[in-house]
């Protein structure tokens, strides 16, 4: 188990992290979530054991994770941390770079679970090639394959699939959850991706003004958002003074609807279209079959969608 305890962290005088505490079990799937700048990153590196806390404790199990003034070397044995800037060696091949750290007195297991991991991350194609001729979304994979190459029990992601291509991006999220739940994993991912977090995480932490507001599982917040820091990360939403945060797929098209609203804007959205439109002088947003003329008037209905 993963334990966070009461910690707070600054950079010179500006407070980044205020009483911040969590737990994470076993094999669960953690998602941090906020806007840019809020801490998400920060926090994975305290849990890495990157800086010093101000204030506080990390613990894994029974191990207090302590930082940089009591640990000549950053990082422990059994946690793992992919981070943005990746820290491969472009020198070297891909293959060589996921198995770096892997023992050498065991060169046919070693090459075994190597491939198997260049199969999770898709880049069978690329074993041979030089890390410094890969795309950065290649990269990423590459450094996604090295951080799980031993099994860590704790791995911590920073936006793990925010360079890659979208094509690739849906495969290598599926695959890479299911293996970290199939070995037991422990899981915590900061991101703003909310496909990360929607099929995925078993919990969702949200920090917003250097703490945790929110927290639970992402059912619960994707249908009660609370604020509308929330309600944006998961789509679009409308702030309705007389019925709260609306999110725009559960605004319909309905003769007896109460909301007039006079269209202003219709965007392709692929499956439908986002419609922009002004109810009593307030933008509103909802989905819809087909485009709809600037200027029409639609009467809009709430209907919450079942889940």
């Amino acid at each position: 188990m993963l334990k966070v305890d009461k910690l707070s962290f600054s950079f010179d005088s500006n407070v980044v992290l205020n009483d911040v505490s969590f737990k994470v079990n076993q094999g669960e799937n953690v998602a941090i979530i906020g806007e840019s700048g809020c801490g998400k990153s920060t926090l994975l590196k305290l849990i890495y054991g990157e800086f010093d806390l101000d204030k506080g404790h990390v613990f894994w199990k029974d191990t207090e994770i302590l930082g940089p003034k009591f640990n000549l070397v950053v990082g422990y044995d059994f946690v793992k941390c992919v981070t943005q800037e990746f820290d491969l060696m472009p020198f070297i091949t891909v293959e060589e770079n996921i198995g770096k750290f892997l023992s050498n007195f065991f060169p046919e297991a070693k090459q075994k679970r190597v491939t198997e991991l260049l199969e999770v991350v898709g880049l069978e194609r690329f074993a041979k090639t030089k890390v410094k001729y890969l795309s950065g979304g290649q990269k990423q994979r590459v450094a996604l394959a090295r951080a799980i190459a031993k099994q860590p029990e704790l791995i911590l992601l920073d936006e793990p699939f925010s360079n890659i291509d979208s094509f690739k991006k849906q495969n290598l999220r599926r695959k890479l959850f299911k293996y970290l739940k199939n070995n037991n994993i422990t899981c915590v991912m900061a991101t703003h991706d909310k496909d990360d977090v929607l099929g995925f995480s078993d919990r969702v932490l949200v920090i917003d003004n250097n703490k945790i507001i929110a927290r639970g599982t992402p059912v619960n917040l994707y249908n009660n958002p609370t604020n509308n820091l929330i309600a944006a990360f998961f789509g679009e939403f409308n702030e309705l003074k007389a019925h709260g945060l609306v999110y725009a797929h559960d605004l319909k098209v309905d003769n007896d609807g109460q909301l007039e609203t006079q269209v202003q804007s219709s965007y392709f959205k692929g499956n439908c279209y986002l419609i922009a439109g002004l109810c009593k002088q307030d933008v509103v947003y909802f989905y819809h079959n087909q485009a709809i003329p600037e200027g029409n008037v639609v009467r809009l209905k709430i209907v919450k969608q079942a889940n």
